[in-house]
């Protein structure tokens, strides 16, 4: 019988090393982040549509304006059904933030390349910038903010 090393979610042996439990759990975040996260950039994208079509606002100023509103709700949700964490709440969400403006950055790149160089419009590059910053973050969340 393999000698068997406990961690946090379950037994780890030779033959199953990073353990079922875990990648289990780890699915399950991933599924609850991903739908909160779906939530997130529902809010992300009207807000900056508003702001920028209906408003006005220069896309730059709305997208910082829209992604902090998304990562406000996507932390409180996290928080509360993903991670299951609510201690420390205020470093939790100093860090969460601090990976949301890694995405802002990632957005704010894609919008000096694609629309103001080569005249894509920022309504199509704010959305399709989205499904990579959700998975950046997932991982970045997940490892510091959440850990």
């Amino acid at each position: 019988m393999p000698a068997e090393i406990l961690t946090g979610d379950a037994p780890v042996t030779a033959r199953d090393p990073a353990g079922a439990a875990g990648r289990t759990r780890t699915l399950r975040q991933l599924v609850r982040y991903t739908l909160i996260g779906g939530s997130g950039v529902v809010l992300d994208l009207l807000a900056f549509l508003v702001l920028h079509n209906a408003a006005g606002l220069d896309e730059q100023l709305a997208n910082v304006l829209s992604t902090t509103l998304g990562i406000t709700n996507n932390f409180v949700l996290n928080a509360l059904f993903t991670f299951e964490r609510r201690d420390r709440l205020v470093v939790r969400f100093l860090r969460f933030y601090a990976v949301g403006l890694t995405g802002i950055a990632l957005t704010q790149l894609l919008f000096l390349v694609l629309t103001d160089s080569l005249g894509i419009d920022a309504n199509l590059v704010k959305a399709g910038s989205l499904p990579l910053v959700l998975a950046l973050q997932f991982a970045l969340n997940r490892k510091w903010s959440f850990a």
